[in-house]
């Protein structure tokens, strides 16, 4: 799909519709919306007066011209309450007015840039939301479907400014928005793909692509590596399956030579049966989606090898599946991680921790700081917050904000957990150094503190997506199935580092 920014009369726009506002409230338009509403002859303001507009947030009120003006339709979107209006909430009413349009058959469609004026917004940053909610909100999975003959799909959106002097800035905020948006689709794709076609070697050339695409450092570790360097947790996870594992570590060199990386590690279970300790078959299909962490992190590293952002990074992905079998892991087995650590397990479907430790091991040893992980681990998490936040536990209080303003940023909403170190004594084991579950209750927090025993000292954060790596319906620029979770928290907190220059608080 195409997005362009002009300056122009949008009243005078050949399109098939053009998108107009109105906040929550409001009884009398104002701007561009009360321009198009004298060329349609006050149509939109006796739809307010009916209350068939009332501007209530994502409300979406299409209006046919019938030739009076060369759009054929006018959709009035409404805003919400200005006084809560922010950018989070201009992506929300994008992708469901562009949605809604779709379905209506528009190929071409104009708006103008909501929130620049009565709404605060820069011009950049309403630009960027625009763009962000309109790719995001139009995105679908079709990979395995024959297109139907009557499907349509919406092409191209002109964004239309007031002044010349607003291209400048808007075309900015696109061209951030369309690596924001493809970033997230791509983990989309990833996350959607049933797990016969995201197998763990899958992956692997996934992110190979990807590295080819914008100039990554790359290097898969194979089985026989893993052994050498003593991976007991992916090696022990993989075991019962007949894929071979693999660790995928994507480099962006940005800064300078010999400045510390920034650590992304991505869980990537690209299917999690359990192992012996065996899931319920309901909702077992779901679990294609336990690479949504490892699918995050690869996106993540494409959009800011694309951005440029002057620190260096590196991307780590632990991918393997997890299935039972003669050779698979078993209750009771003890298992030793590359940092030395011997693990009793309790559960083999508490195996994301168990390659997760290998992984902030691994990061640990290449001298990576600060670290951020991001798996879908506990079911628990998933409990304690539903479905509209994450879970982020950390070991550096500085870090652990840093990381949730960055996803605030994204509209990506992270909720502070507890680590005392009181619930470390229900991840104790007699028989190891430490067991990878700690029983029923506070279970997200004793998963975090199992994966955290591995970041050490090092300034961490473990961000538990279980909640909120797949959607059950549409809403705003959010579509039914896997949501791309965590691209935008780890893309603005590589931008944020990058502009501090001085690491964690």
């Amino acid at each position: 799909m195409k997005i362009k920014v002009a300056s122009g009369d949008i009243v005078q726009l050949q399109a098939d519709a053009v998108i107009v506002n109105l906040f929550e409230g409001v009884r009398k338009p104002g701007g561009t919306t009360a321009a198009v509403d004298s060329a349609l002859g006050g149509a939109i303001s006796r739809l307010i007066d009916e209350k068939e507009i009332r501007g209530k947030l994502r409300e979406v009120t299409i209006i046919h011209t019938l030739g009076r003006i060369p759009p054929q339709r006018v959709a009035v979107v409404g805003l919400g309450k200005q006084r809560d209006f922010n950018k989070e909430k201009l992506r929300g009413v994008m992708g469901e007015t562009c949605r809604a349009l779709r379905r209506v058959g528009a190929r071409k469609v104009a708006s103008i840039l909501h929130g620049s004026g009565a709404g605060g917004l820069h011009p950049e940053t309403c630009a960027q939301a625009i763009a962000e909610g309109c790719l995001m909100g139009l995105y679908t999975f079709r990979q395995h479907q024959a297109l139907s003959p009557g499907q349509r799909e919406l092409r191209e959106l002109q964004i239309i400014v007031r002044e010349p002097r607003e291209v400048t800035q808007a075309r900015r905020g696109v061209s951030k928005g369309l690596v924001m948006a493809e970033a997230v689709a791509l983990a989309r794709d990833m996350g959607n793909q049933p797990a016969n076609f995201m197998t763990p070697t899958l992956l692997a050339e996934e992110a190979l692509k990807v590295a080819q695409q914008v100039s990554l450092g790359v290097e898969i570790l194979e089985r026989e590596k893993m052994q050498e360097m003593g991976m007991g947790g992916m090696l022990g996870v993989s075991q019962g399956s007949a894929q071979p594992p693999k660790f995928i570590i994507l480099t962006h060199r940005g800064g300078d030579e010999g400045q510390p990386a920034l650590g992304l590690v991505g869980k990537g279970i690209t299917f999690d049966s359990g192992g012996i300790s065996l899931k319920p078959s309901e909702g077992m299909w779901d679990m294609k989606g336990d690479m949504s962490g490892a699918a995050a992190v690869i996106a993540a590293m494409k959009a800011i090898a694309q951005l440029k952002v002057p620190i260096n990074v590196a991307g780590i992905v632990p991918a393997t599946e997890n299935l039972p079998g003669g050779r698979a892991l078993k209750p009771g087995d003890i298992i030793r991680i590359m940092n030395g650590k011997t693990v009793e397990i309790s559960s083999t479907d508490a195996e994301g921790r168990l390659i997760l430790a290998d992984a902030l091991s691994y990061a640990r040893h290449q001298g990576l700081t600060p670290l951020v992980d991001l798996a879908t681990l506990t079911g628990a998490c998933h409990i304690a917050l539903g479905d509209h936040y994450s879970g982020a536990f950390g070991n550096n209080q500085g870090f652990v904000t840093q990381v949730v303003e960055a996803g605030k940023e994204a509209g990506e909403r992270h909720w502070p957990m507890p680590t005392d170190a009181d619930y470390k004594e229900q991840n104790k084991s007699d028989v190891a150094d430490i067991k990878n579950t700690g029983g029923r209750y506070g279970g997200a927090i004793t998963a975090a503190l199992f994966v955290g025993e591995f970041a050490g000292n090092t300034p961490w954060v473990h961000l538990d997506i279980a909640g909120t790596f797949r959607s059950d319906k549409d809403q705003g620029y959010v579509v039914k199935g896997a949501t791309g979770v965590g691209v935008g928290t780890l893309i603005n907190l590589a931008l944020a580092l990058s502009r501090k220059k001085k690491g964690v608080k």
